[in-house]
This record gives structure tokens, sequence and C-alpha cells, in this order.
């Protein structure tokens, strides 16, 4: 650790800083007593971790640091540097890239149009980072006003039928000119419809609780989860001591505001896909999204690019689960 002072380097169980003689011991009892945030001046390029005192250099537009020696983490706000209250991370299961390599060669040989993609393909990057996300606790209720097609196809069928059964009997009159012809068929169908636009509707709510992710990373926005979802249950709070020295942590530039803003944008974009799944013809749909806590979850995410021809192929497969959170440039087959 640091004295918070001096910035001089101590033992982690040093009680007193050989150098100026603060009393660390009071000073993390303070800190620990203190439930407000820990806040520097804003534009600080370079200040100490409220934590471990260790220096912290950001680079420009990072908006969440993780301090590298305590691994507590802080971010930029409009009134400076404050301490996140809820960091957790996801446990590292698939950290072999032989496995990894293995299951995107499955993913690109999979299906009768990529077969031998995976051997014909050159890859360029395959690594392993923690990779920031805010979690957005979401609820999300959606109102929905819709035909039913179901009435709607029956009030089709009886009225065709209808118009064959007059059209036969009208054609044997009036020697084989029949009734139902194209104008008559059109016009009474367009009346059925146009009355059952009135008359057949079904109103029904959609309502959801999401633990939505949002990538703390600019960079990274193209791969930005849509409907996947992290395994919550196996997360612990961070710790620096427990991640690998081969696996980067990458700060983020992304805000706890932006992220609650993108949160809500996408679970109404998801909400407005559910209900159009279940019926085509929407006539009124409205979303009320309320945005609770959120915290800064560590992901251990795997990143494999692959050149084809010419064409960029990204996997991107969550380190924890195996799941594949997005494929870039891998048609489905």
């Amino acid at each position: 650790m640091y004295c918070p002072k001096c910035g001089t380097q101590l033992p982690d169980d040093a009680a007193f800083c050989m150098k100026c003689g603060t009393n660390i011991a009071a000073l993390k009892t303070e800190k620990a007593s203190s439930s407000g945030p820990v806040v520097a001046p804003s534009g600080a390029t370079a200040l100490k971790c409220p934590s471990c005192g260790g220096p912290i250099a950001p680079k420009f537009g990072e908006m969440i640091i993780t301090c590298e020696y305590c691994g507590n983490a802080i971010s930029l706000g409009s009134e400076g540097w404050g301490k996140i209250q809820k960091q957790t991370m996801l446990p590292i299961k698939l950290g072999d890239k032989n496995k990894v390599d293995e299951m995107v060669r499955d993913l690109m040989g999979a299906g009768l149009l990529h077969r031998h993609l995976h051997d014909d393909s050159t890859l360029e990057e395959m690594n392993l980072s923690l990779v920031p996300y805010w979690i957005v606790s979401v609820s999300a209720r959606t109102s929905v006003v819709a035909s039913d097609i179901a009435v709607e196809a029956g009030k089709v069928a009886t009225t065709a039928a209808l118009i064959g059964l007059m059209g036969a009997a009208m054609g044997g009159r009036r020697g084989g000119i029949g009734f139902g012809g194209p104008l008559v068929m059109g016009t009474v169908l367009g009346s059925t419809m146009g009355a059952g636009r009135g008359g057949a509707k079904k109103s029904f709510d959609i309502s959801e609780n999401y633990n939505f992710p949002v990538v703390a990373l600019k960079d990274l926005e193209e791969y930005q989860p849509k409907q996947y979802q992290f395994h919550l249950d196996e997360r612990t709070f961070f710790d620096m001591t427990s991640v690998p020295k081969d696996v980067k942590v990458l700060n983020g530039d992304v805000g706890e505001e932006t992220a609650k803003y993108q949160a809500k944008a996408l679970v109404t974009q998801l909400q407005s896909e559910k209900a159009h799944a279940q019926y085509h013809m929407i006539q009124e749909l409205h979303t009320d999204v309320d945005v609770a806590e959120t915290e800064l979850l560590h992901a251990p995410i795997w990143f494999s690019r692959y050149d084809y021809k010419g064409k960029k192929i990204v996997l991107v497969i969550d380190g924890n689960s195996g799941g594949v959170i997005n494929s870039i440039g891998l048609a489905r087959s």
C-alpha cells in the first residue's frame, strides 16, 4: 500500500508511515466509517487511490479506473472522482485458450455454409480480459394493443367461403359469369378487414425485470449485448489478487448515468421486439421503464478475431459460462 499523505510505498500491515509519520491505522478506520464518496478535483491527471493511496494515472477519456494495487474502482463524474460503491466480478471458468479455440472451431464449422470456415481463416487475435459492464437493474412494463390475427383470419375464411357459394349459385343462373369475381371479392374482403381493424383487438401487458449489462467501453459498443444475461448468481466482490497476472483488467469510459440511459433505450427496444414476436399487427405500444440500482461488474471476456478472405469475423465469448455474447461477420445458418 501507499501512504495517503506523501505517497511513500509501505508494507501492507504498516501502522504508521515511515517517512511522514501518518497514522495509517487511524485513517483506515476513518475511511471505513465514512459513507460518502471520496472526491478529487475534476480533470485530475494524477491522483491517489482513496482506499490505499496508490498512484493512479488515468488515460484521456477514461471514466472508470481500477486501482492496480488494491482493486478498488473510481469513477469520474461532473463533481470529480468518486468511489464506486458496488464492484463485483465473475470467476474465470473458461481460461484455456485451446478450449476456446475448439469452441470457435465448432461454431465456425456449424451448418452447411460454414464448412471449412475455421480452416480457411487466419487467427489475428485471441485474448482474455476483464471487461467492465454496468449492470443496471431495470423494471419495464409495456402496454400493447394488437389485432387478434386468429379472429381476423376466421372472418376472412368465412367471408371467402360465402363468396364462393354465392358465386357458384349466381354463376349457374347467369350463364357461368360468377358473382365472386375480383371486384366483388376485393370489395367484400376490404370491408371485412376494415371492420376487423375497428373491432378485433387484444390488449395485454409485458412486464419484465432485467439486470441489464451495458458495456462500459465505447470501443466495445459494437459488441453490446442485446439479450445476453450473465450468470450473476456466481459473482463475488471484486478482488484484484484473484485475477491471473496474464489477464488484463480494462478501464472504462462510459459513466454510470450514460449507462442508465442506454439501458432504458435498449430495454425499451427489447420489450418492443417481444411484443412484435407475439403479434404482428401492433396498433398501440407504450413502455414505461424504471431504473433502480447499478453495479460495476468485471466479466471475463474472450475476443477472437479472424480474417476470412479479407472479411473480419469476431466472436465474443463469456469466459465464465462459455456462452457466445456476440458474433460479427459469422453468418448464421
